[in-house]
């Protein structure tokens, strides 16, 4: 018997999902020639578990078709290859906007409902805001999902009827095929939002990358710390020594519930701080690439608590531990919730979208950059500060008394830093602010903050 060799063999990828949508992903993968895809066609998203359970042992790596099917399953799959889904960005909300806008002109239901407004889900608010700020459509108001962080089909069903039933909202626009047909079933008007080819393509690259060429980085140790803000003055406003124990178990409840999604393990360090573990691989797709951290999101609504984390990548569990220790202290010096991340080569991925929308997805900080910083008495603290209102408002210019007021120094200080950072290149002068009374006052710009520091 002549053995197949498998030197030359492509890489197996499973693709599960509606029969539409899984005929695009295989049109796109002809441009990736060492993927073999492997197929299978379900008519909603309780058949993927059962459909995934099945092609595990026969390919290397799966593909689903958005979060939904994910999630179900990593709920029911105990999987022994790495499961990744095709994520949404703004740019497939154009045609789904378009196509939605022609059924409601066409059904004239603005007539007798408010504005122009139209539910979502899927896609996050930030990517909604950008998408808003693209069209420049004044009047057009998109009701985003926003409740829970891992939403099942129902609470999506849910959430669309009950904007509809309100009046809150004329349409929806949903990436999920199976609530897309309920919805119709229901009279509500909708439109699926189909994934871009480029969305496609990303999903695709992930994927290859997380096989055997990248599977010593996916199994990487990843060391986490979240540090509560603020607990102890917290504590200090309950009364009863009952109603603390509950609300320190309702927090751990959360973060165990959380640290589960990440496959991971949560050991409570005393007071307000834990630990856990994961691997890299896990933490990429949860996080979306580095991206947001939906606990921060989730335990805020709940109780109106911030977090604040440091995530530690390293080639042993001592570096990876110590590195957790750093990023804690740069989201602890940002005035707390925040997230940041400390790679193996001391590069700082962050900060990761906490409970306020950020305006900016931050990039690598290369370590090289930060030991420029370092050595022109740019602090840490300062870094950190800089990067988190940057992230969240886009801000990168400063006059001298802001500064001051953001780094929490005095006005004279600042006047020396400011002087050591242009000399360095890290700071340049902008502008002018013309004010009432007295002389203008220069504009300094953090021109790194979007250039330089990126890897």
């Amino acid at each position: 018997m002549i053995g197949h060799n498998s030197a030359n063999a492509g890489v197996k990828i499973g693709i599960v999902g509606p029969k539409d949508m899984v005929s695009r992903i295989v049109k796109v993968i002809k441009n990736f020639p060492t993927f073999e895809p492997v197929v299978r066609y379900s008519k909603n998203e309780l058949e993927t578990p059962n459909l995934s359970d099945e092609l595990k042992n026969e390919v290397e790596v799966l593909l689903l078709c958005g979060p939904v099917p994910y999630r179900k399953v990593l709920e029911k799959v105990k999987s022994v290859v790495p499961v990744h889904y095709v994520r949404y960005n703004e740019t497939g909300l154009y045609k789904a906007f378009y196509n939605i806008q022609k059924k409601l002109a066409k059904e004239n239901v603005n007539s007798h409902r408010v504005g122009k407004a139209i539910s979502v889900d899927t896609v996050t608010p930030i990517m909604v805001k950008r998408f808003l700020e693209e069209i420049d459509e004044q009047d057009l108001k998109i009701i985003c999902y926003d409740e829970a962080s891992n939403p099942t089909r129902e609470q999506l069903l849910e959430f669309h009827q009950d904007c509809f039933n309100k009046g809150l909202a004329s349409g929806a626009l949903t990436g999920i095929n199976s609530i897309s047909a309920e919805l119709n079933d229901r009279g509500i008007p909708n439109e699926w939002m189909v994934p871009t080819t480029q969305d496609i393509v990303v999903a695709l690259e992930r994927a290859l990358l997380s096989t055997d060429a990248r599977k010593s980085k996916e199994s990487q140790i990843v060391v986490g710390l979240i540090n509560v803000d603020g607990f102890g003055k917290i504590v200090d406003r309950h009364n009863s020594e009952h109603e603390i124990q509950k609300l320190k178990l309702n927090i751990h409840r959360i973060l165990l519930d959380y640290v589960d999604s990440l496959r991971g393990h949560l050991t409570h360090l005393g007071g307000d701080e834990y630990l856990f573990f994961t691997t890299r691989g896990i933490f990429e797709q949860e996080t979306a690439g580095y991206k947001r951290v939906p606990l921060a999101s989730e335990i805020y609504k709940s109780y109106q608590l911030t977090l604040s984390i440091g995530v530690g990548f390293g080639r042993t569990a001592n570096e990876a531990g110590s590195n957790a220790r750093s990023a804690l202290r740069k989201s602890k010096e940002a005035s707390g919730n925040s997230c940041f991340i400390v790679r193996e080569d001391r590069g700082i991925v962050g900060p990761l979208e906490m409970v306020d929308a950020q305006v900016k997805d931050m990039e690598l900080v290369n370590p090289d950059f930060i030991k420029k910083a370092e050595n022109a008495n740019m602090t840490s603290s300062y870094l950190s500060r800089l990067l988190v209102t940057y992230a969240r408002t886009g801000k990168k210019e400063y006059n001298v008394q802001e500064l001051a007021l953001l780094l929490n120094i005095t006005v004279r200080s600042t006047h020396r830093l400011l002087l050591e950072w242009s000399d360095t290149g890290l700071v340049r002068t902008s502008g002018m602010e013309k004010m009432p009374k007295g002389r203008p006052r220069q504009i300094f710009e953090f021109a790194f903050l979007d250039e330089s520091m990126k890897s």
